[in-house]
């Protein structure tokens, strides 16, 4: 396998999605925010939400992969071991959203919890 093919391991169940939230500290961007938590492991665990009030699954979806990509660009270059959440600001627009305003506000809130 590619080295730079290798699958991002992801946070599935609700439950770790709700122990990230709830304990992990949160830094927020105009249209991402990001919770962080530590895992104690060797690697991040990442998790994405996008609200149902955003848009129909294709919007949605395109958004996750948008994030999902940028992070996969950046997973190098940050800290090992967290779990990270990512979720959608429900107040910003979805409609003109594009890669490189996503990936922008990931590396910032990288930079703000001093994970690079």
């Amino acid at each position: 396998m590619n080295f730079f093919m290798r699958k991002i391991k992801t946070l599935k169940k609700n439950y770790e999605f709700k122990n990230v939230l709830s304990k992990g500290k949160f830094y927020v961007s105009k249209h991402v925010i990001m919770y962080v938590k530590n895992n104690n492991k060797k690697e991040n665990y990442v998790g994405i939400a996008v609200n149902t009030k955003i848009g129909k699954a294709v919007r949605r979806n395109r958004i996750k992969r948008l994030i999902r990509e940028s992070y996969r660009i950046e997973k190098n270059k940050i800290l090992k071991g967290k779990d990270i959440v990512f979720l959608w600001n429900k107040k910003a627009d979805a409609s003109v959203i594009n890669y490189s305003i996503i990936h922008g506000e990931i590396i910032e809130l990288f930079d703000k919890a001093n994970m690079v």
